[in-house]
């Protein structure tokens, strides 16, 4: 079991470290079909960059990591590649979490596991429920999440404890949302060159910063999120204001 180096290092330049980095990891069917393998070969190179990045965001001292991984709309994908997704969680998650619960890091899941085998909806419960007091750093898995069903969801159980409508603030909408307790996004990357939030986060990412790469997910290295962390320690957040 190698252990991970312990305490921060600031990126170079950098101004500020975000808390909590979101990050859409996307182009791993593309990395795939460029070099000539099935878009399954690239989801299984992305998974094992996960590990590295989780790692270096233990580096740089940051607090939260969620990862999109597998949307609600990811369903309307063939079946043998979705199925093929399943696998491929299930053996990260297999082949992972000891290592991931040595070194600190806190598992969990946002979005739903209605639909997931059984086999694969107890290996993630396992995971959570083993790592659950770490606090080194907090990794939300977005798997089979939409940042819509969980806008609709968070509405359907405020109704459902029949809040007053007067006591409906943004502070209440958050509890009731899956990130609750946990500071939004500070920065939103994603990878693949695209330029759209593709249902992800959109309460919690109103006023994060946006940076894109054109680097597939499988390529996205450390460097290339010092990159990212660089860039965000010199942006001025003005929420709104001047």
């Amino acid at each position: 079991m190698r252990t991970w180096a312990r305490g921060a290092r600031e990126p170079a330049g950098a101004v500020a470290i975000p808390r909590h980095v979101a990050i859409i990891m996307d182009g791993n069917g593309r990395w795939a079909q460029e070099r000539g393998l099935p878009r399954l070969s690239g989801h299984r190179a992305g998974t094992e960059n996960i590990r590295r990045i989780i790692e270096s965001c233990v580096e740089f001292g940051v607090q939260v990591l969620t990862l999109y991984a597998f949307s609600t709309e990811n369903w309307r994908r063939p079946d043998a590649e979705v199925n093929g997704l399943l696998i491929i969680l299930g053996d990260v998650i297999e082949r992972e979490t000891l290592q991931l619960h040595e070194n600190g890091v806190q598992l969990r899941h946002i979005g739903s596991l209605e639909g997931l085998p059984s086999a694969l909806r107890e290996r993630v419960e396992y995971a959570v429920n083993l790592t659950r007091a770490n606090t080194r750093l907090i990794v939300n898995v977005a798997f089979n999440y939409g940042g819509r069903a969980e806008l609709v969801d968070a509405v359907r159980r405020i109704i459902a404890d029949r809040v007053p409508p007067q006591q409906v603030s943004e502070e209440l909408i958050s509890s009731y949302l899956q990130t609750a307790g946990l500071p939004d996004p500070d920065l939103v990357i994603r990878t693949a060159g695209e330029l759209r939030v593709s249902n992800f986060l959109l309460w919690q990412g109103a006023y994060s910063e946006f940076w894109s790469t054109s680097r597939y997910w499988p390529d996205f290295d450390r460097t290339e999120l010092e990159r990212a962390l660089r860039d965000f320690g010199r942006r001025h957040r003005r929420f709104g204001s001047l």
